[in-house]
């Protein structure tokens, strides 16, 4: 009953900040026309993902089984100003894809592929797959070095300057892990330095050459025979300046074997650490709740009281504070089919339990209308009309194909009864069936706590079969735009091109005693009389990475009163009485923020 009342006041609670927003929102209030334009070939975005095809014994029931790998990060690798895309691919031998953002350049949204010249498009062979990318400045020396996780083994790319990489994964320590599928940088002991952690979602098995049939999930509902996590505490440099990681995942309390499809984190108790969401296919998700001291990273699993145990499908894991309470919430995609009515998780923060026991979340997606999206993957919050509410988009669908399902074939399999599902032989191939495809993506547009989903209109409802998500202004205009990575499938980019009216300011934070990236970094602004909670994160989300800059919609405030930021060290800085439609520099420490209009940017 607790639960429930806590749900249906939620509910209230966005219905009533709905009403408080109007006003403040007016002048973003939308016409008919669609804000989006999709634009991926004409921008130069021409390539497309292709799902890994193997050559074993299992291939014909691997193949269903394994449509991943189609995945985005946006990153200045360049450090022009301008955020670039790292875009993957799967297929033996394919190249991956890092697009060049040429908009400044060229005066209008371009890019063009340079990941061959840069160094960084193999890692497609016959042992290796790309399933996940991310951007990260792991060695603090202001440039965006890449990590590129496979099912295999992963690979860390460092940005050497003027538009190169050198691969130094084994010299990094970063080789103890296999099978990846998502990965998430962020400082877990707050020592400035970034620690990376790993998913995997098989167990550490050749899936090219396996030796074993018995490597499939045991279990619908509960399965303990994955990947787990991969936790590396970076160790800063050596001797001969080096830096490197090591590997300490029991150490650390994150010690686990779960099917890991994604990994995300926040602050979720307010103590200025950042905890983690671990979302896991075949049985429950997880959070660990940060305990660590410098040198010393501790989690503390507290799901059970935090969540609740759960049997389903957990694919997403992306954190947002969705209705405006200060406390960030958390966004997970599952299942919800004809054959299989899971829902997805909007997990709002409760804040720490009347006993002092740690943070509590409530489910409301229900409530707020985010809770049947069909087969979902990425999902992110963002704010695409700019009136200050964190909106949500979502891809879904899993294999689109012939018109024969393949779900009659599941359900033969379950009732024959005492079937050992580990065991690959056991379960039928896919062939050319379809399993939950041909679904739309969602736009889902924030009325102040409950959502409606607005995709149709705006050309957003894609029925490709969607797996990452970034959003970023990759043309500097104020506007959020969207890149959707889709299987076996050309990208979407689509650009945003929301009339002018609501305002906006966004910001570029760079640490000094904090990590050099600032993720983790709290921003506080108050405009309009309203109070706007952002967080930099390192990752979140399935597949897609979105863009480090801290974007706020100020709806019809043309100034921002105050920002506070409070930084991952625990340094806190207020500025004062700025213009809103730019975008400022942030440095740890210096006491003046720096705007940096689009033209007078220049190439480090």
């Amino acid at each position: 009953m607790g639960a429930a009342w806590g749900r249906s006041f939620v509910a209230l609670a966005g219905l009533g900040a709905c009403l408080s927003f109007a006003v403040a929102g007016e002048e973003a209030t939308a016409p008919a026309a669609s804000w989006f334009e999709e634009v991926a070939v004409a921008a130069g975005i021409t390539s497309r993902h292709t799902n890994r095809a193997f050559e074993n014994p299992y291939a014909e029931i691997m193949s269903g089984y394994t449509a991943l790998g189609a995945a985005v990060a946006v990153g200045d690798f360049d450090g022009d100003g301008w955020e670039d895309l790292f875009v993957t691919d799967s297929a033996a031998g394919a190249p991956n894809h890092l697009y060049r953002n040429l908009t400044g350049e060229s005066g209008r949204l371009a890019f063009a592929d340079v990941a061959r010249a840069a160094g960084v498009a193999e890692g497609n062979d016959a042992r290796n797959a790309t399933t996940d990318a991310l951007w990260l400045d792991y060695d603090g020396d202001g440039r965006q070095d890449l990590f590129v996780a496979r099912c295999g083994r992963s690979l860390l790319f460092h940005n050497e300057g003027r538009g190169r990489f050198r691969e130094v994964t084994r010299e990094a320590g970063l080789d103890a892990h296999a099978n990846a599928l998502a990965a998430l940088a962020f400082d877990a002991d707050r020592d400035g330095r970034l620690d990376l952690l790993v998913g995997s979602y098989f167990q550490p098995v050749d899936l090219f050459q396996p030796q074993t049939p018995r490597f499939f999930p045991e279990s619908f509902e509960s399965a303990q025979n994955g990947g787990g996590v991969t936790f590396y505490r970076n160790l800063g440099p050596d001797q001969a300046g080096r830096v490197r990681f090591a590997e300490e995942t029991a150490a650390a309390g994150l010690a686990q074997s779960g099917w890991t499809l994604d990994l995300g984190h926040g602050d979720a108790d307010g103590d200025g650490d950042e905890d983690l969401y671990v979302a896991c296919d075949f049985g429950t998700d997880r959070l660990f709740v940060n305990d660590s001291r410098p040198g010393a990273p501790r989690f503390r699993d507290v799901t059970a009281a935090a969540l609740g145990i759960d049997t389903k499908k957990g694919m997403n894991a992306e954190w947002g504070d969705y209705d405006g309470d200060g406390r960030p919430d958390v966004y997970v995609t599952n299942i919800t089919d004809d054959y299989m009515r899971e829902g997805n998780f909007l997990w709002h923060n409760d804040g720490p339990a009347p006993d002092g026991g740690g943070p509590r979340f409530t489910d409301v997606s229900r409530e707020t209308g985010t809770h049947d999206t069909g087969w979902g993957w990425g999902g992110k919050f963002l704010d695409y009309d700019n009136d200050g509410r964190l909106d949500l988009f979502v891809v879904n669908g899993w294999v689109s194909a012939g018109t024969e399902s393949y779900v009659p074939l599941i359900f033969e399999m379950i009732l024959r009864g005492g079937v050992d599902l580990a065991d690959v032989r056991n379960w039928p191939p896919m062939g050319e069936r379809s399993l939950s495809g041909y679904q739309r993506d969602r736009l889902f547009h924030n009325q102040g706590g409950v959502f409606r989903d607005e995709a149709p209109r705006h050309g957003l409802d894609s029925q490709r079969d969607g797996r990452g998500v970034a959003v970023a202004d990759l043309d500097r205009d104020g506007r959020q735009d969207v890149f959707v990575a889709n299987a076996d499938a050309a990208p979407h980019l689509y650009r945003n091109r929301l009339p002018t009216g609501a305002r906006w300011v966004a910001f570029q934070l760079e640490g000094r005693r904090s990590n050099r990236d600032a993720v983790g970094a709290r921003l506080t602004l108050t405009a309009g009389g309203r109070r706007l909670v952002r967080w930099l994160d390192g990752g979140n989300g399935f597949a897609g990475q979105s863009s480090r800059r801290v974007h706020f919609g100020l709806g019809a405030a043309e100034r921002a009163e105050a920002l506070e930021v409070q930084w991952p060290s625990g340094e806190r800085q207020r500025f004062a009485g700025f213009a809103a439609g730019r975008l400022y520099r942030i440095v740890e420490g210096e006491p003046e923020l720096q705007a940096l209009p689009a033209a007078q940017e220049s190439r480090r």
